[in-house]
């Protein structure tokens, strides 16, 4: 037997403001005044010990003036633990609720029409993420079904039978980082006829879904992506609340302009990354505490791309709202049965041309604006959320390190800001009886597999499975999900083996969009005969075929590899395996399965989808 042997590279860094901030501890802000709502359920998943942040997509019910709602109440959400409510649902003044759900279901705030009331929010809410506790720190090789375990051990799958155009989605995490820097958040409201549609006009559906998927890309620490779980939803509802209110006053109308709602979502992501990355100095210095600074400054001083969907059920419009490189690809069937892949959005860095020329606009005379494909030479994506060393002006850089923590300022640092949060926003009219759908996911995954191959591996696994539109819920179309759909034609990249998608763009590393680097560093094929279908969760379906597929081997050592040697390694030689590789990345995914059904109820969790305790079902 060959001898293994392991080289690791080794990288210095930079003590974690992670560590910094207090466990069990939170400070007093200065009071501000928020529109707040009643908690009248909570949803918990169990991925270790005591952590505070969780996803999942919390159903609302509440008028437009409702929906305005504070950044301070989804920040104290997520301040109440698992099994209490805080002062929100015991308050006295809190307005009765349409309906009280059992703690078991993944429902979060019902609000009755008209039915809210504004308090001062004394406090904000601290952001913690405990470290993965089942974690491997040892190089051992995992079994085909260890990795399974593995894959499946974050993986959610929600029907949506409520006959609004949505039927289900499907959302899995697999960290490299310990604990993971990506994240992601999922909201619904139901919004009041007397808003979305005055009178009832023009035949218009009574009421409309506002159907929220986010996912988030953290980068230098884990605290800005945690931060925007909890709040940005809530920043960019906020804002169209006011957007769709004001458009009222015109008896014309029954929608903003398309203009006007994209104005909305941008303006909702400024004043999010303003408050993370200034707002949060400000209150550092009134709270005049290291332990305060330390919580306050972590979200700016770490940073995060951010991937935001904005479905409207009664318009079919569904917007993507990109800050950074995550990336948005719905998948259209053809009239002969394959599947045509649309990017909707475009991959934002260093390398990107519109932005390489934005930048040199907004800076001229810096010729390292951008430098080897980086911002100052450092930074890969040219938009993100705090980062606040390319936003804050030296002095400001200067005063935060001396009297609390921080780094220098970068040293090609001379006109600030040099990155934006500011999202590009793109809408595209779903089509439900057509039975679209939309991938979001972190830019691990487009490292790996392109456009086309993501969308063809979903509609071979949509080949798998039945839908059945009343009710939301799919069953396997050949009776077992563990079956490869290679069958007898597994190897020569042939017949069954070939994904269902037109691949006349399929050029992988297009202008704008990154290339499947990782593919080919670890030497993977680009033949579809790689791929197979073993999940019934679509999201878990795309990474484990992105890591590998049909190679169980790659699969097992990809897997198997520990944080922080996941993240960053040279060359890696075990028995039965060697690659030569750098990395693989946090992966997270959601897929959006949009059809026509019947309303016969709320969301619910697809527990055959979904990995014990990660989700429970609606009584």
């Amino acid at each position: 037997m060959r001898r293994a042997a392991v080289q690791i590279l080794r990288t210095a860094r930079r003590a974690s403001v992670r560590r910094l901030l207090p466990s069990t501890q939170s400070y007093t802000n200065q009071p501000r005044s928020y529109i707040s709502f009643r908690l009248v359920s909570s949803f918990k998943k169990n991925h270790g010990p005591a952590q505070i942040l969780q996803s999942a997509m919390y159903f609302r019910q509440f008028s437009i003036a409702a929906v305005v709602a504070s950044v301070g109440s989804g920040v104290w959400f997520y301040r109440a633990g698992p099994n209490q409510q805080g002062d929100l649902a015991n308050s006295p003044t809190v307005p009765s609720a349409r309906a009280v759900a059992d703690a078991t279901t993944p429902g979060g705030l019902v609000v009755e029409d008209d039915q809210f009331f504004v308090r001062e929010l004394a406090s904000a809410s601290p952001i913690s993420k405990s470290p993965d506790a089942l974690a491997s720190t040892s190089y051992a090789m995992l079994s085909p079904e260890e990795a399974t375990q593995k894959l499946r051990r974050l993986e959610e799958s929600y029907e949506v039978p409520r006959g609004r155009g949505v039927i289900r989605y499907d959302i899995v995490q697999l960290p490299s980082n310990n604990p993971i820097e990506d994240d992601h958040a999922e909201k619904l409201i139901e919004t009041s006829p007397s808003i979305t549609m005055p009178d009832g006009r023009h035949g218009s559906p009574a009421t409309s879904d506002w159907m929220f998927w986010s996912v988030f890309d953290g980068h230098g620490g884990w605290t800005t992506s945690a931060r925007l779980r909890q709040v940005l939803i809530s920043f960019v509802a906020r804002e169209l609340s006011s957007t769709y209110k004001s458009a009222l006053i015109n008896p014309s109308l029954t929608t903003p302009s398309p203009a006007s709602i994209d104005e909305a979502i941008k303006r909702g992501f400024l004043k999010c990354d303003h408050d993370i990355v200034n707002e949060s100095v400000t209150k550092a210095q009134k709270a005049n505490s290291k332990s305060a600074a330390a919580a306050l400054l972590g979200p700016a001083l770490s940073g995060s791309c951010a991937l935001l969907s904005f479905y409207d059920s009664r318009s079919k419009d569904f917007r993507v709202a990109c800050t950074g490189d995550s990336r948005a690809v719905l998948g259209r069937r053809n009239p002969n049965g394959t599947w045509t892949a649309q990017s909707l959005s475009e991959d934002q860095t260093g390398v990107t041309p519109s932005e390489i020329t934005r930048l040199r606009s907004e800076h001229p005379g810096e010729p390292n604006v951008v430098a080897h494909g980086r911002i100052l030479g450092n930074l890969e994506p040219s938009r993100a959320f705090g980062d606040a060393q390319y936003k804050w002006a030296k002095d400001v850089q200067e005063m935060v390190k001396k009297q609390w923590f921080g780094r220098s300022p970068p040293a090609l640092l001379k006109t600030p800001p040099y990155v934006t949060a500011e999202p590009v926003v793109t809408t595209t009219k779903v089509q439900p009886d057509k039975g679209d759908f939309v991938v979001l996911a972190t830019d691990g995954l487009w490292e790996m597999l392109t456009n086309e191959e993501v969308v063809g591996l979903v509609g071979k696994w949509l080949e798998e499975n039945t839908v059945d539109a009343k009710t939301a819920t799919m069953a396997t179309k050949s009776g077992s999900w563990t079956q490869s759909f290679l069958g007898s034609s597994a190897g020569n990249g042939k017949g069954d083996a070939a994904l269902p998608v037109d691949r006349a763009n399929d050029a992988g590393g297009k202008e704008g969009q990154r290339s499947t680097i990782r593919r080919m560093q670890w030497g993977i094929g680009a033949g579809d005969e790689r791929f197979v279908v073993e999940d019934k969760n679509a999201a878990t379906h795309l990474v484990r075929n992105a890591l590998g597929g049909r190679d169980r081997d790659m699969v097992c050592g990809l897997l198997a590899l520990p944080s922080p040697f996941s993240r960053r390694y040279s060359t890696v030689q075990v028995p039965l395996l060697t690659w030569l590789a750098l990395h693989r990345d946090d992966l997270t995914v959601e897929v959006i399965f949009f059809g026509e059904g019947e309303a016969t109820g709320d969301t619910k969790a697809n527990i055959d989808a979904s990995a014990p305790g990660t989700a429970k079902p609606k009584l």
